[in-house]
């Protein structure tokens, strides 16, 4: 099954916020097993289900560890809607 995920990151820093959120888009984009399209509002992902959140998941998680406070806002949807963005 594939899934569609939107995500945004509001770290929660004073000074470098911008660093901390291109650091994890680029991290998602190592991946090469799903698809990653960023916008000025959040960043789209793409990819098989199982595989795909166990990715977002463990970088959202690599943030919480380097970074003392963060947000995330994520939406799911168990469908692919990436062509919406080709």
């Amino acid at each position: 099954m594939q899934i569609s995920i939107e995500l945004s990151l509001y770290p929660l820093a004073e000074q470098q916020y911008k660093d901390e959120i291109w650091q994890f888009i680029n991290n998602l984009k190592q991946h090469s097993s799903m698809k990653v399209v960023t916008n000025g509002m959040s960043t789209q992902v793409f990819g098989e289900y199982d595989e795909t959140l166990a990715i977002v998941t463990g970088e959202m998680k690599k943030v919480h560890q380097a970074v003392d406070s963060a947000v995330f806002i994520m939406k799911i949807i168990a469908a692919d809607r990436l062509r919406e963005y080709e």
